[in-house]
């Protein structure tokens, strides 16, 4: 118990050490650095998007190194908020973190309480009664409008669920799919543009519902989708080039042949990095 006890003590001297070191290099940063001196919460939160979909591109190529670099540029910036918080005398790391940890206290009354939640899904619903318990006027709330369209339909989507207005099964939905699918049909067969758009978001709507379903990520089964079809283009071009070619200069069916030999050429190499056809 000696020993485990050492450890623990160690590892978190460890991970408080290198924290401290952070707030000490913002700390100089803010101080020292032209660029860092003028930035502003308004001129790093584009940047901060950036970052966070670079994270996500290292998480979904699933490599360690990119992630961790990634994670702390992330990091980085979480600090630099606060550490403006603070020049501007409205809150510094400390309130952001203490804020943070009274909130997870307060919502996890099954460990620091004395409820019994014996599920995840009882966990979730009790999170959702308790944000509206403390001022949320809708479920709903807390999705940013910034948010990517298809990423805002999978957050509300999963809000609506975690209070029980939800499907009961995968078929349920896909007949939802299909009944979108033929209604998207039917007014483009009448070049109705307005209803064409409005019926292609329902089609999208139900599609995020039936990936939800199938506990598939829309999002990255549409990046993964992106990335494919960019390797096999890119590989595309390369062939072409080696025939002195331009893909702009070829037919239809003569670059049809080129995504072919693209697709043979990954299976042969074992590069089927992505979802099969």
């Amino acid at each position: 118990m000696a020993t485990q006890t050492k450890f623990y003590v160690a590892k978190f001297a460890r991970k408080n050490s290198s924290f401290t070191r952070l707030l000490a290099l913002m700390d100089q940063l803010r101080e020292k650095c032209p660029w860092d001196k003028k930035q502003t919460n308004e001129s790093l939160r584009s940047l901060t998007i950036e970052e966070t979909y670079e994270l996500a591109d290292a998480i979904l190529n699933n490599d360690a190194s990119a992630k961790r670099e990634e994670l702390g540029d992330l990091m980085l910036h979480l600090v630099f908020y606060a550490k403006i918080g603070e020049e501007n005398n409205e809150y510094d790391i400390a309130d952001i973190i203490n804020t943070l940890c009274d909130k997870m206290e307060r919502r996890h009354p099954h460990i620091y309480g004395d409820m019994v939640l014996t599920d995840a899904d009882a966990v979730i619903r009790n999170w959702e009664q308790m944000k509206l318990k403390e001022g949320k006027k809708s479920a709903l709330a807390g999705v940013p409008t910034a948010l990517p369209a298809l990423v805002k339909a999978m957050r509300i989507q999963a809000k609506a669920q975690k209070i029980g207005f939800d499907w009961d099964t995968p078929e349920q939905v896909w007949e939802k799919v299909l009944e979108e699918t033929n209604e998207l049909a039917e007014a483009a067969a009448q070049n109705q543009t307005k209803n064409m758009q409005e019926e292609l978001g329902d089609l999208l709507f139900a599609i995020v519902n039936y990936a939800r379903f199938i506990n598939i990520d829309p999002e990255e089964a549409l990046e993964r989708t992106n990335k494919k079809f960019t390797n096999r283009f890119v590989k595309m071009e390369a062939m072409a080039a080696q025939k002195g070619l331009r893909l702009a200069d070829m037919t239809l069916a003569e670059m049809d042949l080129l995504w072919e030999a693209a697709k043979k050429t990954e299976k042969e190499n074992g590069q089927q990095l992505f979802y099969p056809d």
